[in-house]
């Protein structure tokens, strides 16, 4: 993976840290505000929940107008400077949240994204001019997609930092050993270690129209409740993960078997209440993906792994508080 998060700077936040009021504002603030989607992205990247990567960032901020002018004149680079603290606090937003996930109630699968053009036409009526919608602010390419994501949650925190810096935004190991706390021989190592756990897991070959076609397919099986169509289209080894936290209906342990998933999902759509129940086709995390909703709530979001024109992974999203960022 060597593909760097591209930034657009002069993204203004419509929530964020409040510059200094006053007959002397700080004259560095538009340069620091700019910083704000390339912290997103790499929180994002790092902890895989857009809220906690929002926090994440207000925890940046709120850090650097805690020190003094001079403070903030003396520092050579203020970019550098946001990452290097927005990568250590996530650091330890990973190490606290491997304990969290233990009593996390089934499954835990990163926060889904919708893609900006799909957001933005949910958000009718929105005259306010403030773009504040996640897809805005995070750049969807493939060190967001949903399966790479997943495996970046097989990595020890310290190896998912090296790797995210130095792989996907090209920060040299002197710098990424400065955030992780090691040398930069170690977290060369950490990197590589990173590298080998990407290697070995199953990656998507499909193209992304082919692999749009097979997601379209399944949805239309789905929809018509046709198991024999819905086991032709899945791997037999196929594997659903479903995340409903608690807090929404979801399978506590993955369900492994083609036919048995093509089983479950029929028996899903048994008991959903079809009466206001959409399914949609969607980009989730810039990939082909389907979204359900219900009176206008989304209620459910589903990622895809494709290979060979067969779906090899599906990933539910059901937890509503990961929902947030596709409520309309």
């Amino acid at each position: 993976m060597t593909t760097r998060s591209p930034s657009e700077p002069g993204h203004q936040p419509e929530h964020g840290p409040h510059p200094e009021h006053g007959p002397h504002p700080d004259p560095a603030l538009g340069a620091i505000m700019s910083e704000r989607r390339q912290l997103i992205n790499l929180a994002y990247r790092l902890l895989g929940s857009l809220a906690e990567a929002e926090d994440a960032v207000q925890e940046t901020y709120t850090r650097w107008y805690a020190m003094s002018r001079e403070q903030r004149d003396a520092i050579g680079s203020p970019g550098a400077w946001l990452m290097k603290v927005a990568g250590r606090i996530c650091l330890d937003v990973l190490r606290s949240a491997r304990a969290r996930r233990e009593s996390y109630v089934g499954e835990w699968i990163p926060e889904p994204l919708p893609d900006r053009a799909e957001w933005a036409a949910g958000r009718p009526g929105d005259g306010g001019g403030h773009p504040a919608d996640p897809a805005d602010r995070v750049t969807l390419d493939e060190s967001v997609d949903m399966a790479f994501l997943v495996v970046l949650e097989s990595m020890t925190p310290a190896e998912r930092v090296a790797f995210i810096l130095h792989d996907v935004f090209r920060y040299p190991f002197a710098e990424v050993a400065a955030i992780v706390g090691r040398t930069p021989a170690a977290c060369r190592q950490l990197a590589a270690s990173a590298r080998r756990r990407i290697g070995a897991a199953p990656a998507p070959v499909a193209r992304p129209t082919a692999r749009a076609g097979v997601i379209r397919d399944f949805k239309q099986a789905w929809e018509a409740k046709d198991i024999a169509a819905l086991v032709a289209l899945l791997d037999p080894a196929a594997t659903m993960t479903a995340d409903g936290g608690g807090l929404a209906g979801a399978a506590l342990r993955p369900v492994v078997g083609g036919e048995r998933i093509a089983r479950y999902v029929v028996e899903m759509a048994g008991r959903a209440p079809a009466p206001g129940l959409t399914l949609l086709e969607r980009s989730v995390n810039g990939s082909p993906g389907l979204v359900a909703q219900y009176g206008g709530a989304t209620v459910t979001v589903a990622a895809f792994a494709v290979a060979e024109d067969r779906i090899t992974h599906i990933w539910v999203v059901r937890n509503p508080e990961k929902l947030r960022p596709w409520s309309v």
